[in-house]
């Protein structure tokens, strides 16, 4: 097997593999440990940006809960290395098809040639513009209340409006917690203020200036009043940005979310390309993640028989 440092050197590696996946997260790699242990040519080029990087645990997953995402990460290309998987270090530029499948054209000019390709580069969570917001996110400000509301049961929970979606957020949170306040530009009306209220959610109207932060901790939010919305725990629903750069650049088409159209098993609507994780579902917690990728890659594995058996016909 060419080793990254040959392949840097000679920005050349003629191999042709049988699946190539961007994308080294839960996804990715759960492809990947199931390729090569279906004794296929597999490698996985990882940018090395996962989406959960500041958070300090995992959760949801099961006999994984509470443990760092980067210590998964490590177990994980440990296991894919151990089945002869290869792992690349490096972004992709690039994705393009050729006469005998596909070709990925990394940052330091390698090109890495393929039978099929598998995207998981997953999201970039789009914060609001509040100061201090982005610093203390994957700590005291998060998204999921499945996968951090337990850590802040009976605190008290800032959740800042920014879509419809934070009404159901906050209803949400109102099960760890009874002190969850909405913090919101426009108080709700009709039947969504009847179900805050049902639920003991307190409503405060108001612009938020900056997350407060004391001693290494989360104790606020100003307000644009100069007022202060005491605080342990601020949720947001950020704006999911697919990391589709490879899907756009072999074709594929994407529905009026924004998201590629993929089928369950993550097949693409062009032949060979393959999207699993959060780049197909924004709001799948890790261990959905992997799954995906478990059956993307089975799904794939399976479709590589059907073509070298149409091959072996056909001569």
């Amino acid at each position: 097997m060419t080793s990254t440092a040959q392949r840097n050197t000679a920005g050349r590696d003629t191999r042709r593999r049988d699946v190539l996946i961007v994308g080294g997260g839960p996804a990715g790699l759960s492809a990947a440990l199931t390729l090569a242990r279906a004794r296929r040519d597999v490698t996985v080029v990882d940018a090395g940006e996962p989406r959960n990087a500041t958070a300090e645990h995992m959760h949801g997953f099961l006999t994984r809960d509470g443990m760092p995402p980067r210590a998964l990460l490590e177990i994980g290309r440990t296991e894919v290395r151990g089945y002869g998987g290869e792992i690349v270090d490096g972004r992709v530029v690039r994705a393009e098809g050729d006469d005998d499948g596909f070709v990925l054209t990394l940052d330091d000019g390698a090109r890495l040639r393929g039978r099929q390709v598998l995207v998981t580069t997953g999201v970039a969570d789009v914060l609001p513009d509040v100061p201090g917001l982005r610093d203390r996110w994957g700590r005291e400000v998060q998204m999921c209340p499945y996968c951090h509301g337990w850590e802040v049961r009976d605190r008290r929970i800032v959740v800042l409006a920014t879509s419809a979606q934070s009404l159901h957020q906050v209803t949400l949170l109102s099960q760890w917690s009874p002190d969850v306040t909405l913090l919101t530009g426009r108080a709700p009306e009709g039947e969504d203020a009847a179900r805050l209220d049902a639920r003991g959610v307190r409503v405060v109207e108001g612009e938020a200036r900056r997350v407060v932060v004391e001693d290494d901790r989360v104790t606020g939010i100003e307000l644009a009043d100069g007022s202060v919305l005491g605080c342990d725990a601020v949720f947001v629903a950020p704006v999911f940005a697919a990391k589709d750069g490879p899907l756009t650049d072999l074709g594929c088409e994407f529905g009026d979310d924004g998201f590629v159209k993929a089928d369950a098993t993550g097949r693409t609507g062009v032949p060979g390309v393959w999207a699993a994780g959060n780049v197909v579902n924004p709001m799948g917690q890790v261990v959905l993640a992997a799954s995906a990728g478990a059956t993307a890659g089975a799904m794939i594995n399976a479709e590589l028989i059907e073509a070298e058996i149409a091959a072996k016909l056909a001569a």
